[in-house]
């Protein structure tokens, strides 16, 4: 069951250093957790806390379904009624963001951006575009960070605070981890990446630190929620979370559907299928390889992972969910992009990215590479036997 799971990821793959995992319902809980949190071996617990990566876009969806609930967010409305700043989509409906209905694009990277002013300027630049295969970015999350607080008059993190965090108990969760409580990080420093011929590491990443490099530009000191990313939280919060949405304690039925509603997957004239995505999470893909949620979830789930090495899908309709909260960076490769003629096998990986590479002066390496693709066959059937669902053979 669980225990295997992580035993799998932590020891067998070590494509996560630690791992924290739960899956219940909305009455219950199993949790279990291995490996370290830290390069001096420091053990993963119950209290670690995890930057939540791009999980923390459940919690601006979630915020604007609250607000919208509460006769505060039209998402009918053009974003430029709420955030005038984005001139670029004075066309663009709320929805459209939310939804990932339309590509969004700044002319720059915001992390390339020289201070925290210009990393902001550079977002309200974004334009809109038609959508391609690709249509999840981070975009639509930051671009919803200034329509929620133009709509409630507040900043993001005292909304989510407000309408989530507070009511449903989640007292460690948040955007700055405090100075005291530091020493409980999970550490995501020395981030290895092959990009073609580049061999870069990526240091200076300190606890309590976003590992983004987008939420960093623009909230240096977890100053401010950025809606994309940048939340920290530990296992029981992100239970308690998962446990009140199945007991209707953060949205209605009816909303939760909406959100769940596919809005951008379709076929693809060549063949395959775009991603299919509800509002700020992912939805069931026809194939399951593509697919956030698990097999034996229902078309009513909603799902998300972050790049960290994070997962969540909540079940409403079956009354179940999953997560585990993981590390997939520290001192490990989570990119390999290999050069025209290359492939991953002659870097020494197996074919679905487990193994080591051979890095000039530091010897062997780790890979996380493709880890997403390994959930399938070792973690959701494991959680399907702790829930005891039944689930198919995994393709």
């Amino acid at each position: 069951m669980l225990p295997e799971a992580i035993r799998y990821f932590t020891q067998v793959s070590r494509s996560l250093a630690c791992m924290s995992a739960v899956c219940g319902t909305r009455d219950t809980a199993r949790a279990a957790f291995g490996g370290v949190a830290s390069p001096d071996g420091r053990p993963v617990t119950a209290d670690s806390i995890f930057d939540l990566a791009s999980l923390s876009k459940l919690f601006t969806g979630l915020a604007a379904m609250r607000l919208r609930a509460a006769g505060k967010l039209d998402f009918g409305a053009k974003v430029t009624r709420y955030a005038p700043q984005f001139a670029f989509l004075e066309d663009i409906t709320v929805a459209q963001v939310l939804g990932f209905e339309i590509a969004l694009r700044t002319p720059e990277r915001i992390d390339a951006q020289p201070d925290k002013k210009a990393a902001e300027a550079m977002l309200f630049k974004c334009r809109p575009l038609p959508n391609g295969p690709n249509a999840y970015s981070d975009i639509h999350a930051m671009t919803a960070r200034y329509i929620l607080e133009g709509a409630a008059d507040e900043t993001l993190a005292e909304i989510v605070e407000r309408e989530l965090l507070r009511p449903l108990g989640m007292k460690e969760t948040r955007c700055r981890v405090p100075e005291n409580e530091i020493s409980r990080c999970v550490c995501y420093d020395r981030e290895h990446r092959i990009q073609g011929e580049k061999w870069l590491v990526r240091e200076g990443v300190s606890l309590g630190s976003a590992h983004d490099p987008k939420a960093r530009a623009m909230a240096p000191d977890g100053e401010a929620f950025c809606g994309h990313a940048g939340l920290f939280s530990t296992a029981g919060d992100m239970a308690r979370l998962c446990r009140g949405i199945l007991r209707g304690d953060v949205l209605s039925a009816g909303d939760l559907k909406e959100m769940a509603r596919n809005r951008t997957g379709r076929p693809l004239p060549g063949g395959g299928w775009t991603q299919h995505l509800g509002l700020l999470c992912y939805v069931r893909n026809p194939v399951q390889r593509h697919s956030e949620v698990p097999e034996y979830m229902s078309d009513e789930a909603i799902s998300l992972s972050g790049f960290t090495g994070n997962h969540i899908a909540v079940d409403p309709k079956l009354g179940i969910f999953e997560f585990f909260l993981g590390n997939r960076v520290m001192d490990r490769l989570t990119v390999l992009i290999p050069p025209p003629g290359k492939t991953i096998a002659d870097y020494g990986l197996a074919p679905d990215g487990t193994g080591s590479v051979d890095w000039p002066g530091e010897g062997k390496v780790i890979s996380s590479v493709d880890f997403v693709y390994l959930k399938d066959k070792h973690y959701h059937p494991e959680a399907a036997k702790a829930l005891g669902v039944a689930i198919r053979d995994v393709r």
